[in-house]
């Protein structure tokens, strides 16, 4: 597990942990500081004391009473007050506020100073295109939220293990290299070129494949209507699924198979790399790199008695309400036919990810309607042995993204939607924006931003939704400048860095190089108060982030912090201070508010941008 050394919520939850150990109140019963709600009640509330003086059976105001005299705040708390059936309010000390946040750089990574006793080995499933195809709509939650959270993950201190579980394999593969090897044959009397595969490189197929939505409905057009096609087809996934890469055909297909995934993975690419999502070929992790472990994997089902023949399919059974809701849908693992299912897949790999890779904790960041299947497959992994009992695995479930019709996306034809397509249709308006805000900009410098723009705003548009629910896809509002939104975002931290900037032009030094200069900051005014105390808490969100995989957290987090910085800026001149030690602790303040907005959108994914 990773623990934080000494945030500020740290500090202060275990002095009141002391305090109610000299109180007498059990070591059961939770501490509960949350940030007060109303300014009125300070900086942060205690609420676990109404719960422990009913364990005590005794007036809660009378233990809220003990608790404080016990209570060794000198210091940190200028103000300690109990309100209410026992609330302790607490206001921390401006002195002690800006001496901790002074030392908050990105070396200790802003307040984290992890200390790590047994880091977690963290597996995160994300992304999962299907290779048949391109990558639609359907792919961006995963892909950017899968993204986000393993970055954050990776932050703190974990080691963090991207698998994206591509499709490579079934009927429609064999479809697919059926299509292919006619075409390339056709292709190929007509051109005199070779029909070889070993004698090309997938580069040279993208004539062949062209667009692989269109080259999939004409691959499924022939294989409904011409039956030699069909049984050919079906004859080339036996070869694959019984992995027979001998001989000549048998070479042919597989050599087709791999020059068709390594043409569709190049698509994958071009969508990652326009999104600046950190997944490359290493991640890789197909569902046919199990094929040769699903025998052991049944084998193994067997062994533990979980499995029972059904109609001559293999399934598992479960006990009256091991499933919720009193649902009692086998888990089946093997069709009638012998063939195997994404059950059997997703099981062995899972078996992979634990033991192989040594994984503590498995992330599927997998759409909410598959919520039943991984329920179902994690009792089936804990009890066949394949997660172990300390083992967390969790379906990281996300919504689904609708049109601004409230209605799934899909073309005006009624097919799905092209990822690539839609990233090209935000960067075309975030270009027609820039060029509103900055025609006298550079045709480049103006490239430049809308595409870093465009990407910003489809991905924080995506984040700052709690992933369970489903969300409406706006253009217009994600690249608002108003609102919680990117641009927003993006544009309170080049304000912050020009502010900065200015300064340092003005004065003809680097003034404000927090890392170099210790700069004495003095809290005298509430909005340079509130907006200190939110700095502060950043490392604690992140803890929060992680450990419930919910990037909105954070996004929330910026967005506050931006506001909290408007209205500071807006309430305390800074280049117009009274005095020279107060504007440079102002600067001070400014500059960590750039450098934390910074760390929390690249955690995100985003890249900042110094003018807008």
């Amino acid at each position: 597990m990773i623990k934080s050394m000494q945030t500020l919520t740290k500090i202060i939850e275990a002095k009141f942990r002391e305090s109610f150990n000299i109180s007498g109140v059990s070591p059961e019963s939770p501490v509960i500081l949350v940030e007060a709600s109303k300014p009125e009640f300070g900086d942060y509330q205690v609420n676990g004391v109404m719960a422990a003086a009913k364990l005590q059976k005794i007036n809660p105001r009378i233990l809220a009473q003990k608790i404080v005299d016990n209570l060794n705040l000198n210091t940190i708390a200028k103000k300690i007050e109990i309100a209410g059936a026992g609330f302790i309010n607490v206001t921390i000390d401006d002195v002690y506020l800006a001496n901790y946040i002074a030392g908050l750089n990105a070396k200790n990574k802003f307040g984290l100073e992890l200390a790590v006793d047994m880091p977690q080995t963290v597996i995160v499933d994300y992304s999962s295109p299907n290779l048949a195809k391109e990558m639609h709509v359907g792919h961006l939650r995963s892909t950017v939220i899968g993204d986000a959270i393993a970055t954050i993950l990776e932050y703190m201190g974990n080691i963090v293990i991207k698998q994206n579980h591509v499709g490579d394999w079934g009927t429609q593969f064999g479809m697919l290299i059926a299509y292919m090897i006619e075409k390339a044959e056709l292709d190929g009397s007509k051109s005199g070129m070779s029909t070889n595969p070993e004698n090309h490189k997938s580069a040279d197929l993208v004539h062949t494949i062209g667009d692989l939505e269109e080259f999939y409905r004409n691959a499924k057009v022939r294989f409904d209507e011409d039956k030699n096609f069909a049984d050919k087809a079906r004859y080339y996934v036996v070869i694959l699924q019984n992995w027979q890469n001998e001989g000549a055909e048998g070479i042919k297909v597989f050599n087709y198979w791999t020059l068709f995934k390594d043409a569709s993975l190049k698509h994958c690419e071009e969508v990652y790399n326009k999104l600046n999502v950190k997944l490359t070929r290493d991640n890789v992790a197909p569902e046919s790199m199990y094929n040769d472990k699903l025998d052991s994997t049944i084998q193994s089902l067997y062994n533990k008695n979980l499995i029972k023949e059904s109609n001559g399919a293999k399934c598992i059974f479960f006990a009256e309400g091991e499933l919720s809701g009193g649902e009692s849908t086998p888990f089946i693992v093997q069709k009638q036919d012998g063939g195997y299912l994404y059950s059997t897949t997703d099981l062995a790999a899972m078996n992979y990810r634990v033991h192989t890779l040594k994984g503590d904790r498995v992330l599927y960041v997998v759409d909410a309607r598959q919520a039943f299947h991984f329920k179902q497959l994690f009792i089936v992994g804990y009890k066949a042995g394949f997660a172990k009992d300390n083992t967390i695995l969790e379906h990281t479930a996300f919504g689904t993204m609708m049109n601004e019709d409230g209605k799934p996306f899909k073309t005006r034809s009624g097919g799905t939607v092209k990822l690539i397509d839609v990233i090209n249709e935000a960067i075309l308006r975030a270009k027609a924006i820039v060029l509103k805000r900055n025609p006298d900009w550079s045709e480049a410098d103006r490239a430049s931003l809308a595409n870093k723009l465009a990407i910003a705003a489809i991905k924080y548009a995506d984040l700052s939704k709690n992933r369970t629910s489903d969300y409406i896809f706006s253009f217009d509002k994600m690249l608002a400048f108003d609102g919680n939104t990117a641009p927003y975002l993006l544009y309170a931290y080049t304000r912050i860095k020009s502010l900065v900037k200015k300064v340092n032009q003005d004065a003809s030094q680097d003034l404000i190089e927090r890392n170099k200069v210790n700069y004495k900051i003095k809290l005298t005014e509430h909005k340079e108060h509130k907006l200190a105390l939110h700095l502060a808490n950043f490392a604690d969100m992140l803890f929060i982030t992680a450990n419930e995989s919910y990037p909105h957290y954070l996004c929330q987090y910026l967005y506050n912090l931006a506001g909290l910085f408007m209205q500071f800026y807006e309430s305390c001149p800074i280049l117009k201070a009274e005095s020279s030690d107060v504007r440079f602790s102002r600067l001070a303040l400014a500059d960590l508010t750039s450098e934390i907005l910074a760390v929390g959108l690249n955690l995100l994914g985003i890249e900042t941008v110094e003018r807008m």
